[in-house]
């Protein structure tokens, strides 16, 4: 594990062999992270969070209360949590904290919220800027405000044809089958 010296880890944090906490970043008591984790500048982990393995979160990015990443997310530079949906300064909601799961392999881009409550299904990628208000799709290309779905993502991070039937990504030749609302590994 690699601590930058001006970040702070508290101590009950689980952090896994490999992790590479960086400049200013705070990791709390009951934060629990796998191995192999990269977090960037100005990175802020809450106490209840769980984080996979090979997971990436870059610059400024908060991951609050309530949330879970799988192995091998990557959220992109500025992206946003949230945890609760009708917050006020002057009103406790820390028992209505909503669970929010981002699921394996999930890219979510620079500048995107995801709106408490929600799952990012395996795969899926969220576009820069995107707002995610509801769950997400395994493989799905989401962007927008409020984010849509235009397409499917290969596990690899290529663009899958979207049209109706079975294909292969060009990049790496991985197979799929496409139908309606899914797109699923053949």
């Amino acid at each position: 594990m690699m601590i930058h010296p001006t970040a702070l880890v508290d101590e009950g944090a689980q952090v896994g062999a490999g992790t590479r906490v960086w400049h200013w970043s705070h990791v709390s008591a009951g934060a629990r992270i796998g191995a192999g984790c990269s977090f960037g500048q100005n990175v802020f982990v809450a106490n209840d969070v769980v984080i996979g393995d090979n997971v990436k979160v870059q610059n400024n990015v908060s991951i609050y209360d309530a949330v879970t990443l799988e192995d091998d997310v990557f959220c992109g530079p500025s992206m946003v949590f949230t945890n609760v949906n009708n917050p006020r300064s002057h009103v406790s909601r820390k028992h209505e904290y909503r669970r929010t799961v981002v699921k394996k392999g999930a890219s979510i881009g620079a500048n995107a919220t995801v709106v408490c409550g929600h799952v990012i299904g395996e795969y899926a990628f969220i576009g820069a800027g995107a707002v995610v208000t509801k769950d997400v799709p395994p493989y799905a290309l989401m962007v927008g405000t409020p984010a849509r779905r235009i397409g499917w993502m290969c596990q690899c991070g290529e663009r899958v044809e979207s049209t109706l039937g079975e294909h292969e990504c060009a990049a790496c030749g991985t197979r799929y089958q496409v139908t309606g609302n899914s797109c699923t590994p053949v």
